[in-house]
């Protein structure tokens, strides 16, 4: 029964969600999910997400190609911002000289030389909240596709703010900084768990614009049990994975999936 619950709530997740634009120009729009939330999607598909308290805001990466990128938040809001990087690639980091100040996982650091940024970084770590007035943001690390990969929670609501941690779709654990597949199991397991026990429905993707939704709890059981088989050494069923170049590309890359969800791995560095 229990199982016939996840493959329903995973197949209504495929329904696109309803969200009203409120700016638009040829680089990015700007729409509203829910009340004092709001997903911006760039022309590359890649997504920043703005959460409103009464006293702050948050913005949740910022992306690529995306001119004035500060001027567009302060449309949304004139709060005071937070400005948290879920990892540090540049389709998510990109845009971070717009800010005299960011938040990202020190785990992460590893890739800072690709920037030139002379701002402020601040270390989040586990468990840290952000108190935005009357809006909690909680920050829960789920090392996989980077080192430093962090989600970001808002457990009144239900939402997760994911970044690529649990991809769109397909998750990327072929690239360079490597993160072994056990260590990426571990996070599936606990977002699972978060989702379970602890009230999360709701996983807004690092790429929105390719779904146009949320995934659910039976994504994430999907993606943890390609994690687990990986983890084990089971790649039955593998094909060859072919990417875009990229810095960050390691080794022999293949995937394995299950219906829609798809893990790409490094075939000869799995753990």
């Amino acid at each position: 029964m229990k199982s016939t619950f996840i493959l329903l709530g995973f197949l209504l997740c495929s329904i696109t969600s309803v969200a009203q634009q409120v700016f638009k120009n040829d680089e990015l729009t700007v729409s509203k999910l829910k009340d004092k939330t709001w997903v911006v999607e760039t022309s590359d598909k890649t997504t920043m997400y703005i959460v409103e308290g009464d006293k702050r805001a948050m913005l949740i990466d910022t992306g690529t190609k995306c001119t004035a990128l500060d001027e567009i938040v302060r449309k949304i809001t004139s709060k005071p911002l937070d400005v948290v990087i879920t990892h540090l690639h540049p389709d998510h980091a990109g845009n971070i000289h717009y800010f005299d100040s960011i938040y990202l996982h020190p785990a992460d650091t590893v890739m800072m030389g690709e920037y030139h940024y002379k701002g402020k970084i601040n270390y989040v770590a586990e468990g840290q909240v952000f108190d935005l007035g009357g809006t909690e943001i909680e920050v829960a690390w789920m090392p996989g596709h980077t080192p430093g990969s962090i989600v970001l929670l808002n457990r009144a609501t239900g939402d997760c703010f994911s970044g690529d941690a649990f991809g769109s779709g397909q998750v990327w654990l072929q690239l360079e900084p490597h993160v072994p597949m056990t260590d990426y199991l571990q996070s599936c397991r606990r977002m699972r768990q978060l989702m379970e026990q602890d009230g999360i429905r709701y996983i807004w993707c690092g790429h929105y614009p390719y779904v146009k939704t949320y995934y659910d709890l039976g994504y994430i059981c999907k993606m943890e049990t390609l994690a687990q088989r990986l983890a084990a050494g089971d790649t039955e069923g593998a094909k060859p994975f072919r990417m875009p170049p990229s810095t960050h590309a390691l080794g022999h890359s293949v995937y394995l999936s299950d219906g829609p969800v798809m893990i790409v791995y490094n075939a000869d560095k799995i753990n």
